[in-house]
């Protein structure tokens, strides 16, 4: 762990590759099945959000906008377009449920949408989730919790054989599966919130669907507090933790703050061979292992000369910089969209919360730069290799399905990275 430097000085960002808190609530509501989104703000906000998604994830992006003005915040409060946008909604299609989220303009009014939803006769969900606040991280977080407060039925009954994965934002939806599965090889029935993994994973539908498609259903959600044991994964996941058991005292709970590289994974499969009782884990994670092992030895060399900066999300920021430690890279740089307890326990000799302005003011400290589309334009000004991760990536397709977790996804994300660097330095000695 290196010095932590949080950055308050500056009064703005400049070029940010921070994201807003109703662009991580959007995520989340796309991973119910049949869910629309309806974010409270300025149409402009929900059209970018939706172009963004769209980008990333190559599929057409379900969401919908109240389109509040300036006049119709001030005048109105926007009461009005929530109610007429839900009654707009229900008439072309049938959700299974609205997630309701706020942007800036409404928060700055103070609209009360908990009062508003009260009087709508709709399944609904809110969650003020203002983009002057927090990050996309949070959003999702924000969110998840809003769905477990206001969905989930309380019960006293447990079912051991029940798991419930509470996943941070930056995780792709190959990678909720790739964790869903690991769990599922020790026997468990497996429940996810949100689950991206079979509505945002890149698979070819009947037709384009007017609400999203796949991911956890709503009756699912209802019936969560029965579960034996909850795993939350990321440091902005545990409040959503300590809510669910709210519903359940016996509910027990296991956090981790990521499941990348191989210490991280070997305490997940440690957790889960206590739990079952079994003797070793099944074949195929053994065999992964192994793998993950010979991956780290097969990039030590390249890894061991590069100097990486990692740009994410905290709880993002935490799994690639261990995963890189671990197998001999030096994460000299580690810059955070937002503050967060996790930032202490980053494996990096500097974090700070900041901006690619102060990437680029310490460009000497990094030879490779983690991070999402944003620092394409950064790396290749200062000529520094590149390793595309995180939210978005509108240069390359398949963002869904790129696994960087547990063993076989830490063996792809070293080898990746090591190549890189090894390229970078054919072109800077060529």
């Amino acid at each position: 762990m290196g010095e932590v430097i949080h950055k308050r000085h500056k009064p703005l960002q400049v070029n940010p590759f921070k994201l807003s808190q109703p662009m991580g609530a959007t995520l989340a509501f796309l991973g119910i099945d049949g869910c629309m989104p309806l974010m409270h703000g300025g149409q402009g906000c929900t059209s970018f959000t939706k172009v963004f998604f769209t980008r990333h994830f190559c599929e057409p992006i379900a969401i919908q906008t109240t389109a509040v003005t300036d006049a119709i915040a001030v005048l109105d409060g926007g009461n009005y377009s929530i109610v007429e946008s839900v009654k707009n909604i229900t008439k072309k299609v049938t959700p299974s449920l609205i997630g309701l989220h706020t942007t800036g303009l409404p928060e700055t009014k103070g609209d009360d949408i908990r009062g508003v939803a009260a009087q709508i006769d709709y399944p609904l969900i809110y969650v003020n989730t203002p983009d002057y606040e927090g990050s996309f991280e949070s959003g999702w977080a924000l969110t998840c919790k809003a769905l477990i407060e206001q969905l989930v039925e309380s019960t006293e009954t447990i079912d051991d054989n029940k798991l419930i994965l509470l996943p941070h934002i930056s995780l792709q939806p190959i990678e909720v599966e790739k964790i869903k599965e690991f769990i599922e090889g020790f026997g468990f029935n497996v429940f996810v919130l949100p689950d991206l993994s079979t509505s945002l994973d890149g698979h070819l539908g009947d037709k384009q669907a007017a609400l999203s498609s796949g991911g956890i259903t709503v009756a699912e959600i209802r019936r969560l507090a029965d579960a034996g044991l909850v795993i939350t994964v990321g440091d902005s996941m545990q409040g959503c933790a300590t809510v669910l058991q709210k519903k359940n005292s016996e509910m027990r709970h296991q956090h981790f703050s990521h499941l990348q590289g191989l210490e991280a994974t070997d305490a997940l499969a440690a957790l889960l061979l206590t739990e079952t009782g079994f003797s070793g884990p099944p074949l195929p994670v053994a065999r992964w292992r192994q793998r993950m092992q010979d991956a780290m030895l097969d990039s030590h060399f390249s890894l061991g000369q590069t100097r990486f900066l990692v740009a994410a999300e905290p709880d993002h920021i935490a799994g690639i910089c261990q995963s890189l430690y671990d197998a001999g890279g030096k994460v000299t740089l580690a810059i955070s969209t937002i503050d967060s307890p996790q930032l202490e326990k980053i494996k990096a000799e500097k974090v700070l919360v900041g901006d690619l302005e102060d990437a680029e003011q310490m460009a000497d400290d990094y030879d490779l730069i983690v991070g999402n589309f944003h620092c394409e334009a950064l790396a290749h000004r200062l000529h520094k290799g590149l390793v595309l991760r995180g939210f978005p990536n509108w240069e390359q397709v398949g963002n869904p399905l790129k696994n960087d977790v547990l063993y076989e996804g830490g063996a792809y994300f070293l080898f990746e990275c090591a190549n890189a660097a090894t390229e970078m330095r054919g072109r800077q000695t060529g």
